[in-house]
């Protein structure tokens, strides 16, 4: 069961230091199996795929593509209620992306120079989404949309197929209402290689996102510089900040709904209060009695689980940006003002009704974070994650001679004559 630690200066970041050293790299054993199928398929394509999708999902689909016309008619097939609620998550997370749409610029000074810079979308993104029993349908709203709002010419999504060689029907309605252009039903190692390097009917895409088990996380890893990708994701993180108004009961479920998604998932209170530390422990065992992955769950708080109880919130607030989490929740009584004092953290939910569930599905902020500490330096997936960026530059011939002397003693001071041979022979008459 999960322990608890009282902060004081050695024992909390004793624990810390554990839990940054949960493998998030693939150990070498997976990577050569993965470079043996991203070779195979780079070499073979469709025939590739094809017999790793027979051997890994148990049956290959007689056609890897779905029909445009089976992606229409995926949602007849699904329950109506579930439509409507992919159709109201799909609003809030269209309405919360679009405002992250950047524009194209230009200003021109006097002298006559124009400089700016041109945003456009990337031309084909591969969207990998998880079948089986993790049929994540809120992972396709989140890669998905996203990408169309930053004005993607062409969305391919790969899934792999149900045991009949079919395709999930709630993924597919989901991948239909996000505004997916092309599905092939393959999963996998093999499906990110034949996006990464193109086959006879799959296309080469520019970058990949979305999530997978460790052999997709390797082939994603493996092909990165051949393509782009959104992240190496870890372990699922969340890390709660509690003072003495938070409720036990509703820091023992939160702390519970992300330690279910892993053996190796991290779930954390950081609390000034001893008696809610306590009580939340008995919460703990109350609450995880009745849930179907009790076991992964107790696994879990106990082997990278915590509750540490710290001195002041400042304390707590410094931990907490230590530790970078991915999901960070704060329970506090006035819960807006640490807003501005937490630095580091994937996305932050304020206040006791602001469940991290609540943003993994439906809020409309995007669900997929930096893990593993990497808060420290990225950010979610976003609008900007599927757009490209390049400058331009105008000069005329009277403002290249008023930057001439410095733009040649810069080079000549590097040692580049040559590019200081490009400025000074449009002058040589002078």
């Amino acid at each position: 069961m999960i322990k608890i630690v009282k902060a004081d200066g050695k024992a909390e970041y004793e624990y810390l230091t554990k839990v940054r050293e949960r493998s998030t790299n693939t150990d070498r054993d997976v990577s050569a199996v993965v470079f043996e199928i991203i070779d195979n398929v780079r070499k073979n394509g469709d025939k590739a795929v094809e017999e790793y999708t027979i051997k890994f999902d148990g049956k290959a689909p007689e056609v890897f593509e779905v029909s445009r016309e089976e992606i229409e008619k995926s949602i007849e097939s699904c329950d109506k209620e579930f439509i409507g609620t992919l159709e109201r998550a799909a609003a809030n997370i269209r309405d919360f992306h679009t405002r992250q749409l950047q524009q194209s610029w230009l200003t021109a000074k006097d002298n006559g120079v124009i400089l700016g810079q041109r945003i456009r979308g990337l031309e084909r993104v591969g969207v990998y989404v998880p079948g089986g029993t993790a049929a994540l349908s809120s992972s396709v709203l989140m890669n998905i949309i996203p990408a169309k709002i930053a004005g993607v010419k062409e969305i391919i999504m790969a899934t792999p197929p149900l045991k009949n060689g079919k395709p999930n029907p709630d993924i597919m309605a989901a991948a239909k209402i996000a505004g997916v252009d092309r599905v092939f039903l393959m999963g996998g190692a093999q499906a990110i290689a034949a996006l990464a390097y193109g086959t006879e009917s799959v296309p080469k895409v520019d970058k990949i996102v979305g999530p997978g088990n460790i052999f997709v996380a390797a082939a994603k890893k493996l092909v990165y510089g051949t393509v782009d990708i959104d992240m190496i994701a870890g372990p699922s993180e969340i890390l709660v900040l509690a003072d003495e108004t938070a409720n036990p009961v509703f820091l023992a479920a939160d702390l519970m709904s992300q330690a279910e998604h892993d053996k190796l998932a991290s779930a954390i209170l950081v609390t000034t209060s001893e008696s809610i530390a306590e009580a939340t422990v008995k919460e703990l065992d109350r609450q995880m009695q009745p849930l179907s992955r009790k076991e992964i769950i107790d696994e879990s708080l106990t082997n990278f689980g915590a509750i540490i109880v710290c001195d002041n919130m400042d304390k707590a607030i410094e931990m907490a940006n230590s530790l970078a989490p991915e999901h960070l929740e704060v329970c506090c009584k006035s819960p807006m003002e640490y807003v501005g004092k937490l630095d580091n953290a994937g996305s932050v939910f304020l206040g006791n009704y602001s469940p991290e569930p609540l943003g993994d599905y439906f809020a409309g902020p995007n669900h997929v974070l930096p893990t593993s500490g990497t808060a420290r330096f990225f950010s979610p997936l976003s609008v900007d994650s599927f757009i490209k960026k390049s400058s331009f530059i105008y000069y005329t011939e009277s403002a290249l001679r008023a930057d001439r002397d410095d733009i040649v003693r810069f080079a000549n001071t590097e040692g580049l004559t040559a590019h200081a041979n490009s400025i000074i022979v449009r002058f040589d008459e002078e």
